[in-house]
């Protein structure tokens, strides 16, 4: 049966409005996908660890169904359930995927995780139609969260190590992100990742410099930063390496319970903050 038509001028004005919708709606899952509501959690940890998917809760994309429009810049918005237990993790390919290591060592630290950022990407590096980290925030590639998340988290850095982005631009994007993140989300804790790596004295080369940059740009604005710059060599990660930059399954379960360990130790695991 074919649909049925708008019988007034009201009526079309309002099927028109469901067609847009249902379009942003799709713009919002595919178009942005790279945000998203992860469902992992500390007994997703434990399935990851056995082998098997970590699927438990929310999908990755039920976040970015449901959207407001900031009054403030225009712009649409997820709306994420419990959002004062969510963690806004910003971040490129480590934590992409839904089980990242950044991913998991925040989930098991007691947060929600919202990602947005995309593999390939850093605060100088872009992929495609995604800006980096400070373009990417400012003219909407991401669907950021509404509201007031518990905890900001940026991680990343590889994608300009490797791309020859210089201190100095590098530094630069990093400080007008964190400055555009303290107008939008003010009052909410912001914590810096650097740069995983096998360290400077054993082959960790442009990575390991950016990461020590990194905590530079952290220590300057005061906010807790997380080395992780030597991880690969210091905990004897470099076995799980799945190539010369990216863990294997195994690799990223033992990252995240080194990275829960030490946000426990810098008081920003969930029950620290409340």
């Amino acid at each position: 049966m074919p649909p049925a038509k708008a019988s007034t001028p009201r009526g079309a004005a309002r099927a028109a409005t469901a067609a847009v919708s249902g379009l942003v709606a799709v713009s919002a899952v595919l178009g942005l996908a790279a945000c998203g509501l992860s469902g992992d959690s500390p007994a997703g940890l434990a399935r990851v660890a056995a082998g098997q998917a970590a699927s438990a809760g929310a999908d990755p994309a039920t976040a970015a169904t449901s959207r407001i429009r900031n009054p403030g810049n225009g712009r649409l918005e997820a709306v994420v359930p419990d959002i004062s237990s969510t963690v806004l993790l910003i971040g490129d390919s480590q934590s992409e995927p839904t089980d990242g290591w950044p991913r998991l060592g925040l989930a098991a630290a007691g947060y929600n995780v919202y990602f947005c950022g995309r593999g390939g990407t850093g605060y100088v590096a872009a992929n495609g139609a995604t800006g980096n980290y400070i373009d990417a925030l400012q003219r909407g590639d991401w669907l950021l969260p509404a509201g007031a998340p518990a905890l900001i988290v940026i991680e990343g850095g590889g994608n300009d190590a490797a791309g020859g982005a210089s201190n100095a631009q590098i530094a630069g994007n990093a400080q007008r992100l964190i400055g555009e993140l303290r107008t939008r989300y003010p009052g909410t804790r912001i914590a810096m990742i650097g740069t995983l790596a096998r360290g400077a004295n054993d082959g960790g080369g442009r990575r390991s410099e950016v990461d020590a940059l990194l905590g530079a740009v952290a220590a300057a604005n005061g906010l807790p930063f997380v080395p992780v710059g030597d991880w690969l060599t210091r905990y004897g990660l470099a076995k799980d390496l799945a190539d010369a930059v990216h863990m294997n399954a195994e690799g990223r379960v033992a990252l995240g319970r080194i990275l829960e360990r030490r946000l426990r130790e810098l008081g920003l695991d969930r029950k620290s903050l409340l």
